[in-house]
């Protein structure tokens, strides 16, 4: 099969698809690697080291599209990608639809695209490929509201998040106990934060108390506990997730209203609309904004400020389900792969999501039908 690497356009994302090492496993299985010239610039791999493992450097983004079967990306297209796509290709990347524009779905229906969006894909009831970069975005989310905690800036609060010898620690609010929450509280923890972790599932809550052997506070979520948690936070950390959905906003401005002065919002959610209403998208080089006096930290791409790390656990995720079907066909591979085929979200024209149908007016299909036909 013919795959191709696009170096990444969206801005300031300096993560690979692929590394290295991916990219020699799907040589040595027989398949062409195309790769645009630098794509692995920003994740500190060269056009030479990929070249050693036998991938062929190509230098425009239209020969990388134009040559290409299987098409492997990071970040949801822009328009001048989906202008590039040609009829019937595959594409992996994270997509994000359900916050995107009706152009990009109708784009890859019109052109038949089968198209795997990586927060989709199953594997054992979990989600695999998203939860390497949630597990990057967990540890990020303490590491960042550390330093905007501080007040070299003259807007944080100026308190350091482990405490010292008779004073607090800061207190650490994380709304969701999925793995972003888990992965933030055990962060938050290590360094001495007092952390307390909202969610609607109990049986989640009770993991957490197991995992963090009820060190960290758990509560169950509802409008009047998340309204206290909020107003007590010092940093507040939004890791909610509705597989395949807009996230709905479950702090308020109001809530916002009445935070600490110079309390930090890490909303993580964001790259799927955010959790909190005062949220909105900024960028690596811009990150911040301040509302109601509280800082908001809002980058969809949060992995990428650690482009190298983040790389490899997206190959490492990600390698087997490109390398199945790489070597045994589409179709059988959805036929016999349900977990990965629950990431597809369009296939032959159609879409195969239904949220999506509904929110963009297009027409559904389960893939189940194709699969009987």
């Amino acid at each position: 099969m013919l795959i191709g690497i696009p170096k990444e356009v969206a801005q300031e994302e300096k993560r690979i698809a692929l590394s290295p090492a991916g990219v020699d496993a799907l040589i040595r299985a027989g398949h062409t690697v195309y790769i645009e010239s630098k794509a692995g610039e920003g994740s500190h791999f060269s056009d030479e080291e990929f070249e050693k493992i036998g991938a062929r450097i190509v230098f425009s983004p239209e020969e990388v599209f134009g040559r290409s079967e299987l098409l492997v990306k990071v970040a949801p297209l822009l328009e001048n990608e989906l202008e590039m796509l040609l009829p019937d290709q595959v594409l992996f990347s994270f997509l994000h639809l359900a916050v995107g524009s009706k152009k990009t779905i109708e784009e890859l229906l019109n052109k038949k695209i089968t198209a795997f969006g990586y927060e989709l894909i199953e594997q054992d009831g979990k989600l695999p490929v998203l939860h390497s970069m949630s597990e990057i975005a967990g540890q990020l989310s303490i590491q960042l509201a550390e330093r905007y905690l501080e007040n070299f800036s003259g807007k944080g609060r100026g308190i350091l998040i482990g405490g010292i010898t008779g004073v607090a620690p800061a207190a650490i609010v994380i709304l969701g106990a999925g793995v972003v929450g888990k992965t933030a509280a055990r962060a938050a923890l290590g360094r001495g934060a007092q952390v307390i972790v909202i969610d609607n599932d109990l049986n989640r809550l009770k993991d957490i108390e197991l995992l963090f052997n009820k060190k960290v506070t758990t509560v169950m979520a509802n409008p009047y506990t998340i309204s206290r948690g909020v107003k007590f936070a010092d940093v507040l950390i939004g890791a909610v997730l509705i597989k395949g959905e807009k996230t709905p906003h479950i702090v308020t401005e109001q809530m916002v209203e009445e935070m600490k002065p110079g309390s930090v919002i890490i909303d993580v959610s964001i790259d799927q609309g955010g959790c909190i209403e005062t949220s909105r998208i900024t960028t690596l080089s811009d990150p911040v904004f301040e509302k109601h006096g509280v800082i908001h930290y809002c980058v969809p791409n949060m992995p990428a400020i650690v482009s190298r790390t983040a790389s490899y656990g997206l190959n490492n995720a990600s390698i087997n389900f490109i390398l199945d079907i790489a070597n045994n066909g589409l179709d059988n591979i959805l036929m016999g792969n349900s977990g990965l085929a629950r990431g597809v979200c369009t296939y032959k024209g159609f879409c195969t999501k239904e949220i999506l149908s509904d929110t963009f007016d297009v027409e559904y299909r389960p893939l189940r039908i194709f699969s009987t036909n």
